[in-house]
């Protein structure tokens, strides 16, 4: 089993958006896809089409309330851990407890019923980033192509360089992808050029354009690929699907 976080603590990147239908395009490939949303917006649970209400979710999971079983949903082909509001407080919950950042990792310890996992981490760099990036065994970075992206991608590497340290030696960049990429802007473009140039190893090929059907499979609580199959956003996560499967059988 792969556990992968997909995380960066700037919103509006197209984190949720990777998450969900990264995690949809792999498993229409035949992989067993766990998703876990530990936003406490929820959004990628509602982008699948999940009850939120539900007890138990991934809240009551890092409590140590119920086991992973019990708060299971099955959504179409991937297994979802939706998230809940509750999770906002969960910081100030464990304060005092010790090994609260290995919440997720000791919860997946032992199972075997997925190939991959896929974490949607909140947009921050708090105790449940934390608690995905011990769980994760790589990290996938999504980037707008703005002004900002290289500023706010220089904080969370030397996050990474800090867990790495001092909690999880283990922890890889699986890869840098670009979102809502729009090719007539010049901004974008040259914004890309330079996570290439600095970045060269670590670029996915795929870039995921903006698409307004990425936007509006949400609201329909369906992955983009069973939404609009032949829309350019969900051919944009069936390639970057395949690209990561090559990924992980890269010697």
């Amino acid at each position: 089993m792969r556990v992968v976080a997909i995380a960066n603590q700037k919103g509006g990147v197209g984190k949720t958006t990777t998450a969900v239908n990264l995690a949809a395009a792999v498993a229409a490939l035949e992989k067993r896809v766990l998703l876990i949303d530990l936003d406490p917006q929820g959004n990628a649970s509602t982008s699948l089409g999940a009850d939120k209400s539900r007890w138990p979710n991934v809240y009551h999971l890092l409590l140590g309330e119920a086991d992973l079983s019990a708060a299971l949903q099955e959504c179409g082909v991937v297994s979802l851990l939706a998230a809940s509001p509750d999770l906002a407080a969960l910081e100030v919950e464990l304060a005092d407890q010790e090994g609260r950042e290995l919440r997720l990792r000791d919860a997946l310890r032992g199972t075997q019923g997925w190939d991959y996992v896929f974490i949607d981490c909140p947009p921050s760099l708090g105790l449940l980033t934390l608690n995905a990036l011990v769980a994760a065994d790589r990290v996938l970075i999504p980037m707008q192509c703005e002004y900002f992206a290289l500023e706010g991608l220089t904080q969370l590497l030397d996050t990474l360089r800090r867990v790495r340290a001092q909690l999880h030696p283990g922890l890889e960049v699986d890869g840098l992808l670009r979102t809502m990429f729009d090719a007539r802007n010049r901004l974008s473009a040259e914004v890309s050029g330079e996570l290439e140039r600095h970045f060269p190893e670590r670029m996915y090929r795929v870039i995921v354009p903006r698409n307004v059907r990425l936007a509006e499979a949400p609201s329909f609580g369906q992955p983009v690929i069973h939404y609009d199959p032949q829309c350019a956003g969900a051919d944009a996560y069936r390639q970057l699907a395949q690209e990561f499967l090559q990924r992980e059988h890269r010697p």
